[in-house]
């Protein structure tokens, strides 16, 4: 009986551990999609006033593609992003927004798309110039 129980138990914490995970956690060779949070973005670029690349940790580099055009995020020296996705995980487009401060307040910036770069496209799309 007391192996059921703690069979039921590990069972029921793994399959909590799943739940928990973002709807695109896969590995990013299987699908190209990999999600993150707000709070992991570790730093941005921005290529134009419509594309910026954000950096999540260490060495993942995103490409977000701004619905329209963001005036001010090519001068910005910051930004924010906002999950607007219904939870707190950005795995695609619509699922943010950039806030970036102008001289008249502050731009919110709804994100079309968003795309897991490879190094490679990273390190060629941070030396174009702007």
């Amino acid at each position: 009986m007391h192996r059921i129980l703690a069979f039921v138990a590990v069972t029921a914490a793994l399959s909590a551990c799943t739940a928990n995970q973002a709807p695109g956690a896969q590995a990013a060779g299987t699908s190209g999609r990999q999600c993150f949070t707000a709070s992991q973005v570790s730093g941005f670029h921005p290529i134009d006033r419509d594309t910026v690349l954000v950096t999540v940790g260490a060495s993942r580099t995103y490409q977000l593609d701004i619905l329209g055009t963001c005036p001010d995020v090519n001068w910005s020296l910051r930004v924010g992003i906002r999950s607007t996705g219904g939870g707190s995980w950005i795995c695609g487009g619509h699922d943010a927004e950039l806030i970036v401060p102008s001289p008249t307040g502050v731009d919110r910036c709804p994100v079309l798309g968003v795309r897991l770069l490879t190094p490679d496209e990273a390190r060629a799309a941070r030396s174009r110039p702007s």
